[in-house]
């Protein structure tokens, strides 16, 4: 009779504790927002200081860019000294300083206009360097220690201006740039020497003696790290070539509308960047915002974005970039061991950002606009129209807010 009473009595028992290990199980699971929606959650439901939030907010807003709001002129003022300086690309007025801390996946606080599309400059490389990662995920190109050379044709330049003329591109065939890999495109450590977009490669920040600006011996592969946006560039076209198909679509495809990103996202070129490609007119686009284009986009995309990158490539369950390719994303440059592949900033000996953890990465542009992605808190933070030297500050507000 016992027996018959225990029975029911274990049954209901292990239904009860199957039921709270899945419970326990889905409360674990990472929250990826689903397209057009996202949890906000309170500080305190997930304890966090709101005190200190509310301060790390105060203090990004106090710490606004001074540059001008108009993208132009901030552009003009940056780098009008340059030779070939003239933007050729679109720009746009910025908003007010705005920013996303994401903790756990749940929005846990917010400022400023996040729905607001805006130039993003430079974080513009890292979804550049994304689509090369995913054509090796591909197997289109077979891997970044390929040389680029032998993958590029010649490439026709569009130009329904004159259309008796014809142009044709060879911008991998010099004796130094036939030796060059993508790997060495990635980290700017290429030294590639050409015009292209009539920018020269030598008039972006050129640092000693003018006269000797177009003629210097060219480094070693590999050797010397120099941000350039005229090289970044040439990579974009690279690898628009490969994947004979505009970058802005291979973008979409494979990342942007699998993470939910909104429909307002847009990654432009310049006015004079436009090649044939299997007959039809395509626009190579650029790497940022030096000369105009680049990436213009909400805080909403750039956060989700990050979350796809603080979870090595994976959204819910579905490995969208390789966990190969993010490692390699994240390896510290020889020639610059705070640079991974662009725009991937690494806090290397916590050079970059003393106050973040050393395993902490940045996806950084000018403005200064930047995603903060930090695994070992499982943390994203979209941060846009900040002064560069508040940029670790602000982070270790963020910081002190977090359980202790």
């Amino acid at each position: 009779m016992k027996r018959l009473i225990l029975l029911p009595t274990l049954l209901v028992t292990f239904f009860l504790q199957a039921q709270n290990k899945k419970a326990s199980s889905a409360a674990a699971a990472p929250y990826f927002p689903p397209p057009g929606q996202w949890q906000h959650r309170s500080p305190s439901t997930l304890n966090l200081d709101s005190t200190k939030l509310a301060e790390a907010i105060q203090f990004a807003r106090q710490k606004e860019s001074t540059a001008p709001r108009d993208q132009a002129l901030a552009q003009a003022e940056s780098f009008g000294r340059e030779p070939f300086d003239q933007g050729v690309g679109p720009f746009k007025e910025r908003g007010e300083p705005t920013g996303l801390i994401i903790y756990k996946g749940y929005i846990v606080a917010e400022w400023g206009d996040p729905d607001r599309v805006d130039m993003t400059h430079s974080v513009t490389k890292s979804f550049l360097s994304t689509v090369i990662g995913l054509a090796v995920d591909q197997g289109i190109i077979h891997s970044a220690s390929d040389t680029v050379a032998p993958y590029i044709p010649p490439i026709e330049v569009f130009n329904p201006l004159s259309p008796n003329e014809s142009q044709l591109l060879y911008p991998f065939t010099s004796p130094h740039n036939r030796t060059l890999t993508w790997d060495v495109m990635l980290r700017q450590t290429s030294d590639w020497e050409g015009t292209l977009w009539g920018k020269a490669d030598w008039a972006d920040r050129p640092t000693g003696k003018p006269e000797e600006w177009p003629t210097r011996p060219r480094n070693a592969p590999g050797s010397v790290y120099k941000y350039n946006d005229a090289r970044v560039n040439a990579l974009a076209l690279a690898a628009t070539s490969v994947w004979r198909k505009p970058l802005p679509q291979i973008l979409k495809t494979y990342i942007m509308d699998p993470i939910g990103a909104s429909t307002t996202w847009r990654w432009n070129g310049y006015r004079n960047s436009w090649i044939v490609l299997d007959g039809a007119p395509v626009q190579s686009v650029s790497g940022g915002g030096h000369w105009g284009g680049g990436m213009f986009i909400n805080a909403y995309d750039m956060a989700r974005f990050g979350l796809l990158t603080l979870h090595r490539g994976n959204w819910n369950g579905k490995q969208l970039i390789s966990e190969a390719w993010v490692k390699q994303s994240l390896t510290p440059t020889g020639a610059q061991p705070t640079y991974g592949y662009m725009n991937w900033f690494l806090n290397t000996d916590k050079k970059l950002m003393p106050n973040a953890p050393a395993t902490s990465f940045v996806h950084i542009g000018n403005g200064a606009n930047l995603i903060y992605v930090d695994p070992e808190h499982d943390l994203v933070a979209v941060i846009r129209w900040i002064e560069s030297n508040a940029m670790d500050p602000m982070v270790k507000h963020i910081l002190d807010a977090l359980p202790k």
